[in-house]
């Protein structure tokens, strides 16, 4: 991975440019979303002769029966330091929760294949946008691993979930091992960690099966450099293993995954590399007390499996740890019809 992330912090200072076929897709979204929204404004205004008193009425359905107007539903919750995360609920109420965290830089969009196929077995399936990333508001503070535990908390407990399955892909493994770490298993009923952090990604005296911290030096230049090139070379390359030879790239998945990516706010990306690849899980694994699935791809290039899911599986007791034999960091895209039969397996056990 040392190879791959000096290779794209040299590509995307080489290219500062913006893709101008991306540039282009957006000002025209943009524009055609500001088009749309006057010309709702508009029509109102006009068959009102511009009276916006007459007009805000319409808009809120004063006047109109009841089957006309609108329903909103919330889909956020703020957090005790005022951010506001978005969270997605799927599947029926009654069904046992699945709480379920991404990996970074994406959002919830990420898990949308496993959350369908669960929701479709009579789970209730829960994933949230984390702070700073897709949906979610942008703070400038608080991008570490504690607060992405503690907003956890607070969406379970918001949400008054109890007897769960958490799990947590890639940053999502170490924000559902620091939640154990600091909130405790009372609402859990199993734990997952999928191609995740945990234990330490950083080479230390005491982890010396670690990446050098010049490997996320690295990462943190290229975001600096052109973020949106590093996301497209990540997604393109390592993530899904499609710099390997025979591979078949897909460009849908590349193009979700720049998207999502490119979503998420400058600086919280940025500070959240920090979080995934030097915080210590490892105290945090000690607690694990409830039935625990590890999975892992052989040939991961971004969390490398050494380091990561056997040496997790070294540590939690009774864990089960299964392999994909050649299966990239991104498993849940490009295996997601054995993972999603894996996962379910073990929700249902």
């Amino acid at each position: 991975m040392l190879k791959n992330v000096h290779a794209l912090a040299a590509s995307a200072t080489a290219n500062l440019s913006a893709d101008p076929s991306v540039n282009v897709s957006r000002r025209s979204a943009l524009f055609g979303g500001a088009v749309a929204a006057a010309a709702a404004v508009a029509v109102p205004l006009a068959v009102l002769g511009g009276n916006p008193a007459q007009a805000a009425a319409l808009a809120s359905g004063a006047g109109l029966g009841k089957a006309a107007r609108t329903a909103s539903t919330a889909s956020t919750i703020a957090t005790r330091d005022g951010v506001e995360l978005y969270y997605k609920d799927w599947g029926p109420r009654d069904g046992q929760p699945v709480v379920l965290s991404h990996g970074w830089p994406l959002n919830s969009d990420s898990w949308e294949s496993a959350a369908f196929h669960l929701a479709n077995h009579g789970f209730r399936v829960i994933t949230h946008d984390r702070r700073g990333h897709g949906r979610s508001s942008q703070p400038w503070d608080g991008n570490d691993m504690d607060h992405y535990a503690d907003d956890l908390a607070q969406v379970i407990e918001a949400l008054d979930l109890r007897n769960i399955i958490l799990a947590g892909f890639s940053t999502g493994g170490g924000e559902v091992a620091r939640y154990v770490g600091r909130h405790g298993t009372g609402r859990v009923a199993k734990l997952g960690l999928i191609s995740a952090v945990p234990p330490l990604m950083l080479k230390t005296d005491s982890n010396p099966g670690g990446l050098p911290i010049e490997v996320f030096d690295g990462l943190r230049a290229a975001s600096l450099a052109n973020r949106a090139q590093l996301y497209l070379d990540l997604a393109s390359g390592p993530f899904y293993n499609y710099n390997r030879p025979g591979a078949t790239p897909s460009q849908g998945i590349i193009n979700a995954w720049y998207a999502q990516g490119m979503q998420g706010g400058h600086k919280n990306t940025y500070d959240s590399i920090k979080a995934f690849a030097e915080t210590d899980f490892r105290d945090d694994l000690k607690k694990f007390d409830k039935p625990t699935l590890i999975i892992h791809g052989s040939d991961d290039q971004i969390v490398p499996i050494d380091a990561a899911g056997k040496a997790s599986a070294a540590i939690v007791k009774h864990a089960k740890l299964i392999i994909y034999p050649g299966a990239p960091h991104g498993l849940t895209d490009t295996h997601k019809d054995k993972f999603n039969a894996d996962f379910l397996a073990f929700a249902q056990s």
